[in-house]
């Protein structure tokens, strides 16, 4: 998280959030996952509710929900779900010219 030092006569005003969501599933010992990353911009308003930062699992609930309120989740989920369906069944593969000689994935 970043967080002004000072603003609007507040402490530790979190300004940006830092997220990563992942999703994986496991089949016959073998673990597909996928993730998302990104950030999440927010503006402390002079007089709004405010949470003070505290470096607990119950701050961390807390901005947990600022994410869920202003993330689309499901849509994050099905796209983190569909790229798992696509490791898990391939629809495209990778093509070389015998002559680049590339070293293939391995295939599990």
């Amino acid at each position: 998280m970043n967080a002004h030092i000072k603003a609007e006569d507040k402490d530790n005003v979190i300004y940006t959030v830092h997220y990563r969501y992942t999703g994986s599933e496991s089949i016959a010992n073998v673990t597909y996952s996928d993730t998302a990353i990104g950030i999440q911009n927010y503006k402390y308003v002079a007089g709004s509710a405010f949470t003070p930062y505290e470096d607990t699992e119950a701050f961390e609930a807390v901005v947990i929900g600022w994410l869920e309120g202003s993330l689309n989740v499901p849509a994050i989920q099905a796209s983190i779900a569909a790229n798992i369906q696509s490791q898990i069944t391939p629809v495209n593969e990778d093509l070389y010219f015998t002559w680049q000689n590339p070293t293939p994935p391995s295939a599990e």
